[in-house]
């Protein structure tokens, strides 16, 4: 099969770049290569009855299939170079800014109108967190919902459908350079183009490692977050997610001078699992829908490691850490946040008899015994550091679940257009280790799309 442009994977990165190529030139030959399902049959087996827990399918349709790992998260658009990514240092941060701001606008002509766009800017809450020995990050958010980010993606698969050959449950085996381009091989077939655009998201790290080996594309080790996600009532930071929806706090730790920061903030909304490699670990959804909506809020408290010498690879660190996790608790455990300060295990009376009614159905168990000692100090001041701009932060009754990681591909090395060493091989989203966001991703999609259509 020839095709001008090949994408391998459907998640934000190669959606928005398909979207860009085939409505600025409707004559080109595109197809998009994924792994996962199409987006109305990405379905979970967890039920809660009958399925109670990861039955490891083959494919994940939590992490793959059209629209990616995001497809199921709360729709979180952060316009910002202040987290999610460097795509800035390739491009200019008023062109990263721009791209995120078109990648909005399509998502409101696409289902997103009517949701609300939240801002730091000229926040009281900015001092306040100051005062407090915290820094709250800059950006502008755009909050979708878990629902409406469905009917999004919904709408752009529509559009895309009918223009773009798409092939599901198909997995590459290899990417191969070929006299006129590129070579994409799965079983059962091949399929060749001039240009390749590689957008395969954090849960195909390990294959893009392999790509990277194969193709002799330099890489760079990249971090790994490791923490648990908290559960309190909504009421707790109401002060926040009213006026900011969700604020990106980062505290150093007195001890070590860590940075431990606050991620995916969730108003009203639900913790669930999540499995990458074959791992379970824990995440966080919210809706847009006030009937979907939840008495909790949850976010995740994360710190930063990166390896380089004489240990390189932090994936694998993080991928052990989730699996003790995975042995101790059979999946994700949860713990009140007294029970930890006390050094005990939590138990199912423990939880039953708190404040807050968890919304995963998880292992109550000992966090101390699955993070290391100085991560879980840095949460737990962390914590401490909290309450004092949301007083209940530190109640016992705070349920913490564990592990969340958010693994991170290698750095791949591309230039400032997002080409690799080979010409014509663009490697783009949260595959290339540039991105960490939605809209970072989307934005890169574009950017990379918008060079093509300059050759093409």
């Amino acid at each position: 099969m020839k095709y001008d442009v090949i994408i391998v994977g459907a998640g934000p990165g190669g959606i928005y770049s398909a979207y860009e190529l085939i409505t600025k030139n409707p004559e080109l030959k595109i197809a998009v290569f994924e792994a996962g399902n199409e987006l109305a049959k990405r379905k979970c087996p967890i039920d809660g009855d009958k399925v109670k827990s990861c039955i490891n399918c083959k494919t994940c349709s939590i992490m793959s299939g059209f629209g990616g790992a995001g497809a199921f998260s709360d729709g979180k658009y952060n316009i910002t170079n202040d987290f999610g990514g460097t795509l800035y240092e390739y491009i200019g941060k008023e062109k990263a800014i721009e791209l995120m701001e078109y990648v909005d606008s399509i998502n409101m002509a696409n289902g997103g109108e009517g949701t609300k766009l939240y801002s730091t800017a000229g926040t009281s809450f900015k001092k306040k967190c100051i005062e407090n020995k915290l820094t709250l990050l800059d950006a502008s958010v755009r909050h979708l919902g878990t629902d409406k980010n469905y009917v999004v993606l919904e709408n752009l698969y529509n559009k895309l459908k009918d223009k773009i050959d798409f092939f599901f449950m198909t997995p590459i085996n290899s990417v191969r350079k070929t006299e006129g381009g590129y070579e994409v091989v799965y079983d059962g077939g091949s399929a060749d183009a001039e240009y390749c655009i590689i957008s395969v998201g954090r849960s195909g790290s390990k294959w893009m490692q392999t790509v990277c080996e194969e193709l002799e594309i330099p890489t760079e080790s990249n971090r790994v977050d490791l923490g648990v996600r908290v559960e309190l009532p909504a009421v707790v930071f109401e002060g926040i997610t009213d006026e900011l929806y969700e604020g990106k706090i980062v505290y150093r730790t007195q001890k070590f001078e860590d940075r431990v920061r606050t991620f995916c903030m969730n108003p009203h909304g639900s913790v669930v699992n999540e499995n990458t490699n074959g791992i379970i670990t824990v995440n966080g959804h919210s809706y847009e829908d006030p009937a979907l909506q939840t008495d909790n809020t949850n976010f995740a408290l994360l710190v930063s490691k990166h390896f380089s010498f004489p240990f390189k690879n932090s994936n694998e660190y993080g991928e052990s850490i989730s699996r003790l996790s995975n042995m101790l608790g059979g999946g994700v455990i949860v713990q009140r946040f007294g029970d930890l300060e006390r050094g005990r295990r939590s138990t199912v009376q423990r939880i039953l008899e708190g404040s807050v009614t968890p919304t995963l159905k998880a292992t109550p168990g000992d966090l101390s015994l699955v993070l290391p000692k100085r991560i879980l100090d840095g949460i737990i001041e962390m914590i401490y550091a909290l309450d004092k701009i949301a007083p209940g932060t530190a109640n016992d009754d705070t349920l913490l679940y564990g592990v969340e990681v958010k693994f991170y591909n290698m750095e791949v090395k591309v230039d400032n257009n997002l080409e690799s060493v080979h010409k014509g091989l663009y490697v783009i989203g949260d595959g290339s280790g540039v991105t960490h966001s939605l809209s970072h991703a989307s934005a890169s999609g574009v950017h990379v799309a918008r060079r093509i259509l300059d050759k093409a």
